[in-house]
């Protein structure tokens, strides 16, 4: 990008209401987590409550109906559509491409649950009913960060990317890939509502995944130098990945790139390194060919399973909570992922990012998920009865890695990796947000570095205000399934939008 081409003072430049309005809730929500803790809890879970009761099937199907319209999408005659001039050639090399679309999402996170979260069903009475800890818990992981999650990321991307280089829109706002159905309205209130509804879930999507997994890194430093862990390591571990997106940030696509790149080379020497010297590798490709073999014959099963019953709650707990968390993401990673697939086509869009990011997360998962699993199953460690006596995941996430060669360094390597990831996702974030702050923006043109700053720095109040109010999990998965409501009329609305504005351009 080429900085700072219009000479217009910045202040006559941005839009202010997309700033200014979430800005002060943001705020007024830091300070009721600080300052009523108990209070904040009660009434996310009375507003979570009314929305798993009454609209979770409304989240399943509006997850299983944007994959298979992805696959639609792909193979129809939209596949052949170029995001840019019909002879451009791809702006990026593929392996550029692909790790900042896997890094621009939520790696960290998909690092961080890898290595625990079929602990989490392991337990749970709908993994009785189905059959073994062995079949389930691990297949469960694929299903609820595979094909689905990322179907919202290709999809909006493909639409962004036909506003951004087809239509070569001087706006970088949701509303403004609204505008083929909403004509006139995109620049009045609806339009305004839009793009607020859209800042606020950026927002709570980012609080949600820094606070998840955040004080895994503290629980890394603090085993490591042998002290007790404590809220404020896990700020210093936010003020520091702060600091490294900001100046990555600040350095543009280039630093980004570079990041992105580094942290691909963190992430697969670090399963590189599990795979090979932790001793259950043939355990761990067997069980991971076996999950996915699972995940084909029952996926339909799985995305429209609903416990109408409420035997277990399964649906509600979990598969609903990472349905809403993606779509609080698609604000962000959608637009930056559209932004970077200049010159492909929409077949190669959606195609490549199911190799990618799918490829990328399912290595995660197969390698940690299922070296955790081995340890369970050979008795070399007792995960379990670890994290039932503690009911801490972190602690639990650190012994299993004591259990691996090199144990200090590996554990190094996960922090530098995490912090790696966090940092290109929000690189990602404040980018997409600063060009979000402008009344007008083209590809060419380049947030004025103060915005960008603003941005970087306005990501990290909310998840230090959780971190201060003894968060928990069900907290953390509320903020994004209240957020991912309106924002799952918004998707819907802007397919409908692109496939009328490309079935004209055709």
């Amino acid at each position: 990008m080429n900085a700072d081409l219009n000479k217009t003072p910045v202040r006559r430049q941005l839009d202010w209401l997309p700033m200014a309005v979430p800005f002060f809730f943001i705020v007024i929500l830091c300070l009721c987590f600080v300052a009523f803790p108990e209070a904040s809890r009660d009434a996310l879970a009375a507003v979570r409550s009314f929305l798993d009761e009454v609209f979770g099937t409304w989240y399943l199907a509006v997850g299983l109906g944007i994959f298979l319209f992805s696959l639609y999408l792909a193979f129809s005659r939209y596949g052949s559509l170029r995001l840019g001039k019909p002879d451009e050639q791809p702006k990026y090399s593929g392996f550029a491409w692909g790790s900042m679309m896997f890094t621009s999402g939520l790696a960290a996170d998909i690092l961080f649950y890898s290595l625990c979260e079929w602990i989490l069903y392991a337990q749970d009475p709908h993994i009785a009913e189905l059959g073994s800890v062995q079949d389930w818990a691990s297949t469960y992981p694929l299903f609820h960060w595979g094909p689905i999650p990322w179907a919202f990321y290709v999809v909006l991307a493909v639409a962004f990317g036909f506003m951004l280089h087809v239509r070569g829109c001087r706006k970088q706002k949701y509303s403004e890939a609204c505008r083929p159905l909403l004509g006139r309205r995109t620049d009045g209130a609806a339009g305004k509502l839009i793009d607020l509804t859209a800042v606020f879930a950026l927002l709570a999507g980012t609080a949600t995944t820094f606070s998840l997994a955040t004080p895994l890194m503290s629980q890394i430093l603090a085993d490591l130098l042998g002290i007790p862990n404590s809220k404020w390591i896990t700020i210093l571990i936010l003020a520091v990945t702060c600091l490294v997106y900001t100046i990555s940030v600040v350095g543009g696509m280039h630093g980004i790139l570079r990041l992105a790149s580094s942290c691909v080379y963190l992430f697969f020497a670090l399963l590189a390194w599990v795979l090979i010297s932790g001793g259950e590798a043939l355990y761990i490709i067997e069980t991971g060919f076996s999950s996915v073999g699972n995940l084909a014959q029952n996926f339909i099963g799985l995305a429209t399973y609903t416990d109408p019953q409420r035997t277990t709650s399964f649906p509600q707990n979990w598969t609903i909570f990472y349905w809403a968390y993606w779509m609080t993401w698609c604000v962000a990673a959608p637009f930056f992922i559209g932004s970077i697939s200049r010159g492909r086509t929409v077949r190669q869009t959606i195609l490549g990012g199911y190799v990618f990011g799918l490829g990328g997360t399912f290595l995660s998962f197969i390698i940690l998920g299922n070296y955790s699993l081995g340890l369970q199953v050979s008795g070399r460690l007792d995960v379990m009865g670890l994290y039932a006596a503690s009911g801490d995941l972190y602690t639990t996430i650190t012994a299993i890695v004591r259990t691996l060669p090199l144990a200090p360094l590996v554990l190094i390597l996960l922090a530098v990796t995490m912090v790696a990831f966090y940092a290109t996702s929000f690189d990602a974030i404040a980018l997409v947000a600063s060009a979000y702050s402008y009344r007008e923006l083209t590809q060419d043109e380049d947030p004025h570095m103060a915005v960008k700053v603003f941005w970087s720095l306005m990501l990290i109040l909310l998840p230090m205000a959780l971190v201060f109010s003894d968060n928990s999990m069900a907290n953390l998965q509320t903020v994004a399934i209240i957020a991912a409501f309106p924002i799952s009329f918004i998707l819907l609305l802007i397919i409908a939008a692109f496939l009328k504005d490309a079935r004209r351009y055709l």
